[in-house]
């Protein structure tokens, strides 16, 4: 599993290394890598793969039910810490080149802007489960660890509803995210009224 996680690392720092090159042939040939609104193009991307990564944690528990191979859910902490670094950087990204780490900007959008406060209510859900995603936080919390890490699903949820929110056309993305969170709480939902053993959440 050392290898499997590494290769994961790997591949989940990907994401990161596209948009450092994207962002150095932007600061090197303006308006050629990110667009007419970079900023606005660092923050979409950098939401839109904390939404991917949240989806892929959930998937690493039904793929390990349905293959029947429980010890793949040792990867959902590595994949859940990665939504969270996404969701981190998302959040700064926002705050410096949209609200350009204005206290007073940064209140008004989260008062006003029902998109803010669904984005910043899913990274409120997030936080606790980055804090007590160690094996001594498990054990310190028993059962109700797996209670609390449940809030990954409304804070999923939340993600598709604060990408939706924003979007002003072409919601064939946030039809597809939807769907494959649909689906994981379809099977979630069926696991649980079969009675099987549940891995991971």
């Amino acid at each position: 599993m050392n290898i499997a996680k590494v290769s994961l690392f790997v591949l989940l720092s990907l994401p990161l290394a596209r948009l450092g090159q994207q962002i150095a042939v932007e600061l090197h040939t303006p308006g050629t890598a990110l667009g007419a609104d970079p900023g606005e193009a660092v923050v979409r991307f950098l939401g839109e793969w904390t939404l991917i990564l949240l989806l892929a944690t959930l998937c690493v528990s039904s793929i390990a039910r349905l293959s029947a191979r429980p010890r793949l859910v040792v990867l959902r902490r590595t994949v859940g810490l990665f939504a969270f670094a996404y969701s981190c950087l998302h959040l700064l990204a926002y705050a410096g080149f949209l609200a350009g780490f204005s206290w007073s900007e940064l209140v008004g959008d989260l008062t006003l802007r029902p998109y803010i406060m669904v984005g910043m209510a899913a990274f409120a859900m997030l936080l606790p489960l980055a804090v007590t995603s160690t094996r001594n936080w498990q054990l310190r919390l028993g059962g109700n660890w797996r209670r609390l890490h449940r809030l990954i699903y409304p804070a999923a949820l939340f993600g598709v509803v604060h990408l939706a929110w924003l979007t002003k056309d072409g919601y064939g993305e946030v039809a597809a995210y939807g769907a494959v969170l649909a689906l994981l709480f379809a099977e979630r939902a069926y696991s649980w009224r079969t009675r099987q053993a549940p891995v991971g959440a």
